[in-house]
């Protein structure tokens, strides 16, 4: 456990070390003269530690709202995504019924399990919240391209997100993920995790959950998908509003081969 504290402290300092890069480029763009202006305004440094105090405030309760432990008892109804997502078509004048539909870990389908721990988070079972060698890579990958992406969450900071967080993509988002993650695994086992997961997932438009996703796009039960179908299901999660599981898309196609032979090799499949 200390070790896994250690590898986050390293990691929130090369988040903050990012974050200074960009103070810094912003520094460079603004003219010296308007700067020392600024400076000797005190302009700057009031900006600064209004900013400092925001964000600490702003994090910082994270680390005791919202409350998670509540997780281990009830089965949530709505998550943020849901609230955030559907009110976009009520913004352009229009109403879509969420399809949502809660089923036990015991009533899914093994096949979807495996496919979309393999898919979305393959160290799942042996993690404490972080991955972090995912979380480096994919840091590397936002230096490299000078942008924010999704990518390097485990299931437990994705569920986190689609619990309680809205949809962005910046660096105060994932430390506010990451608190709440660790937390989440503090109070509640990986079964529960990963049956929280699955029944709130997003998989298109309106659909969240396993359960609503086997019904709308095989007709059948979630308990029922064969593995093909539960590795097309994993394949469309990272965009699922861009990807369908049953469409033509190259990427759905190729990821779930992946994810089909990695079932494979690995027996799962009988």
């Amino acid at each position: 456990m200390r070790y896994q504290f250690f590898k986050l402290s390293l990691w929130i300092r090369n988040v903050l070390g990012f974050v200074r890069k960009v103070i810094v480029t912003i520094l460079f763009v603004i003219p010296s003269r308007t700067l020392r202006f600024l400076w000797r305004k005190r302009i700057i440094q009031s900006v600064v530690i209004a900013a400092i105090l925001y964000l600490g405030i702003d994090v910082g309760k994270y680390f005791f709202t919202p409350d998670v432990e509540w997780l281990a008892r009830q089965n949530p109804r709505l998550t943020e995504m849901m609230v955030h997502q559907e009110r976009r078509p009520e913004k352009a004048g229009k109403r879509i019924a969420i399809r949502h539909a809660w089923v036990p870990l015991k009533k899914i389908s093994p096949h979807v399990v495996q496919a979309v721990i393999i898919g979305e988070d393959d160290k799942f079972w042996q993690h404490r919240g972080f991955d972090f060698e995912a979380i480096q890579r994919a840091f590397r990958e936002d230096i490299k391209e000078r942008r924010f992406k999704s990518g390097g969450s485990t299931i437990t900071q994705q569920l986190a997100k689609n619990l309680f967080l809205k949809p962005s993509k910046n660096p105060v988002r994932k430390v506010k993920e990451a608190i709440l993650a660790w937390r989440m695994e503090r109070v509640l086992d990986k079964e529960r995790i990963l049956e929280i997961y699955l029944n709130v997932a997003e998989w298109g438009e309106s659909i969240y959950g396993v359960e609503a996703a086997a019904l709308h796009y095989y007709g059948k039960r979630a308990s029922s998908l064969t593995p093909m179908q539960a590795a097309r299901l994993a394949a469309a999660l990272p965009n699922p509003r861009r990807y369908s599981p049953v469409g033509s898309s190259g990427f759905v196609r190729n990821r779930s081969r992946i994810i089909y032979s990695v079932m494979k090799k690995r027996g799962i499949l009988k």
